[in-house]
């Protein structure tokens, strides 16, 4: 599937700065800079990134706001170049280096608002992980929850039906769920999806570091997370070729390619970043370094063991599926500088898998600039999560 799926969104007019001009530190200032960034990742008990679009232009998936985004073509009324497909693309030396930062003990969560599915084909376990604007391989059952991460991309958006239907066994084995199983990409309209909002906002309120790569922080409620650990007394790094909108908050502002400031920080903290063997699927953080993605067919029964288990089941069997959909507050320009297989996963504790298994798990914050810190209201994006 090309990577151009924002032309199946609904129309937007609020799309944020677009095309802003690239800045680049001097090569001096860079290695400094990196320096810098690799004494506070050394310090930091609990690091969490925040990755946006620009960490996976290098491998053919454009960016939005950039000189040649999606949305900045689309205002020149011209049409984007795509050089690759979502199931073609391969993890960058950043997503790659994110997983040797996690498997080192120095990466403690990772908050994504990339739908091009690479963290997850990279290995990176999805028990650290927030997906907030959904993945174009992951699909998800509107009755229990239980999500489906498939080898090919889902082919819908806007959290609408796939076709398919769930296959958890439930019932002590007598039946199977049956739910309609929905697209976790949003669109304009639609909610984030509470679990990955919540549990990104409780990583950035633990959090002693936050370090942004590639994104203009312009949509919120996720542009605004690392705000929330600047105010509970973290750091806040941030790496941009673009001004973003948080720059005046930063302690340290890194203005150059992030595959270059992660190489470079990799070598500085003495880690290897891992080879790309294809595509890994990783539930689980108690698994540092899962196998490869085979084309193998699993089976994992979601029955319950107890009694209590199975009646916590039906209760929520009985509320799950419905996503809230909220209006969407529009990006205020004024305010912003800036630019398969078929079979369910096992639980957050089972092992990775190989490439064709078929993986299901059960799966929030507005901060503002303002020094407060408010209660976390469930709150809609304002922009889809693209790649």
């Amino acid at each position: 599937m090309s990577v151009n799926y924002a032309a199946g969104l609904s129309p937007y007019p609020h799309k944020g700065v677009c095309g802003l001009p690239e800045v680049f530190d001097t090569p001096e200032e860079l290695r400094s800079k990196v320096e810098k960034l690799a004494q506070l990742v050394r310090e930091s008990q609990y690091m969490v990134v925040h990755s946006g679009a620009g960490i996976s232009t290098s491998t053919g998936i454009p960016d939005f706001r950039g000189p040649n985004g999606v949305w900045t073509m689309e205002e020149r009324g011209e049409s984007p170049h795509f050089d690759t497909t979502f199931e073609d693309a391969r993890p960058s030396l950043t997503h790659m280096a994110l997983l040797a930062l996690q498997r080192a003990g120095y990466l403690k969560y990772l908050i994504s608002q990339n739908v091009d599915g690479l963290h997850v084909r990279s290995g990176f376990p999805r028990d650290l992980l927030s997906e907030l604007h959904g993945n174009m391989f992951v699909e998800e059952c509107g009755k229990c929850g239980r999500q489906y991460v498939r080898d090919k991309v889902i082919g819908t958006m806007g959290l609408k039906p796939t076709g398919r239907r769930c296959d958890v066994v439930r019932s002590r084995g007598l039946r199977t769920c049956r739910g309609k199983l929905i697209s976790t990409i949003l669109d304009w309209e639609d909610a984030l999806p509470d679990r990955d909002l919540n549990r990104a906002d409780e990583a950035c309120r633990r959090a002693d570091l936050a370090l942004t790569l590639g994104t203009s922080l312009q949509i919120k409620p996720s542009g605004n997370l690392p705000l929330v650990t600047k105010r509970k007394g973290g750091k806040l790094v941030i790496v941009n070729l673009q001004p973003t909108k948080h720059d005046k908050h930063a302690d340290l502002r890194i203005s150059g390619y992030v595959d270059e400031v992660m190489g470079q920080l990799m070598k500085l903290l003495g880690l290897e970043i891992p080879k790309w063997e294809g595509p890994t699927l990783c539930e689980s953080s108690t698994d540092l370094k899962p196998p490869l993605l085979a084309a193998v067919k699993m089976e994992v029964k979601a029955e319950p063991k107890t009694e209590e288990k199975k009646e916590a089941v039906e209760t929520k069997e009985e509320g799950a599926g419905k996503l809230a959909v909220a209006k969407k507050e529009e990006v205020k320009n004024d305010d912003s500088p800036a630019s398969a297989t078929d079979t369910p996963s096992p639980p957050d504790d089972t092992h990775c898998q190989h490439k064709g298994e078929q993986l299901t798990s059960t799966n929030g914050s507005d901060p503002s600039d303002s020094t407060d810190d408010p209660p976390l209201p469930k709150k809609p994006r304002t922009e889809p999560g693209l790649p």
